[in-house]
């Protein structure tokens, strides 16, 4: 990994690896290989960004699951970095884990320079503060308060959405497709984006904190507002529902329906973790 190859043995190497190494779907590396493959940029090209891409997830989950935020102890069925270490060390290793994905981004033989330009552009601004960063500050804002559907559907979009998009147009890109495939491309993401969401709100209620690898219930215990909360269960599936086929038909429009694409988005729309 990757981890190892840029840092020295220690407590700090140590914390970056646990929650690299703690296992999880690896969706958005997946979503960027998927996407690459569809638009047949070779494998080579992508591993380092793909690489560089969970590591800002993973800094974003050691975060979130900080006292002063989410105040998580379990994270894919294990203590997270905080109780396993202490506080000061997680927001060291999560502050190491962001600042390394653009240094792997940048000195990656593989991309051309107009590439690694496009490529950190593109991670800084969904992970920063009018991405990543701010859909947290909204969720964080929005706790304890009944949000409308525009409102929540807006948290998600950079909470969670932002990287799911950049892991679908850093593929697609990549692959050289024109604007317009760009655009359809951008559609599908976001609607990735949402309908994940969702189905990990249902998770919330109706899932098993085994298979799930965090305390079922933990969306509401922290009083946030949820999909389930605004529409019940059953608008939250037709909810969800409408986003699979809005991604599905911008796949169509995209010229690459029928690829593992297509596969991703009916599981992730039916997961149980």
């Amino acid at each position: 990994m990757l981890v190892r190859d840029y840092t020295v043995p220690g407590r700090l190497q140590d914390s970056m690896l646990y929650s690299i190494h703690a296992g999880g779907k690896r969706l958005r590396p997946i979503l960027l290989m998927a996407t690459a493959q569809a638009f047949r940029v070779p494998v080579e090209k992508v591993m380092g960004v793909a690489s560089a891409l969970e590591m800002v997830h993973t800094y974003s989950l050691i975060h979130d699951d900080l006292p002063a935020m989410d105040d998580d102890d379990l994270r894919r069925g294990k203590p997270t970095n905080h109780k396993r270490f202490d506080e000061a060390t997680a927001i060291l290793a999560g502050d190491a884990l962001l600042t390394l994905s653009s240094q792997v981004i940048t000195e990656d033989a593989a991309l051309s320079d107009a590439e690694r330009v496009f490529l950190v552009r593109e991670l800084t601004k969904a992970s920063g503060a009018r991405g990543m960063v701010e859909g947290q500050m909204q969720d964080m804002l929005s706790e304890g308060t009944q949000v409308s559907l525009e409102t929540l559907e807006n948290i998600h979009r950079n909470k969670t959405g932002q990287l799911l998009r950049f892991s679908i147009l850093a593929g697609t890109y990549l692959g050289g497709a024109s604007e317009r495939v760009m655009e359809e491309m951008t559609e599908m993401a976001e609607a990735l984006g949402l309908l994940f969401q969702i189905q990990d709100d249902i998770l919330d209620i109706t899932g098993d904190s085994e298979v799930i690898g965090k305390p079922a219930g933990s969306d509401v215990g922290n009083h946030k507002s949820t999909y389930p909360q605004l529409l019940g269960l059953e608008g939250a599936i037709a909810q969800k529902d409408k986003y699979v086929h809005k991604a599905q038909q911008a796949l169509k429009n995209a010229g690459v329906e029928g690829t593992t694409l297509s596969e991703l988005i009916h599981y992730l729309s039916t997961r149980d973790h």
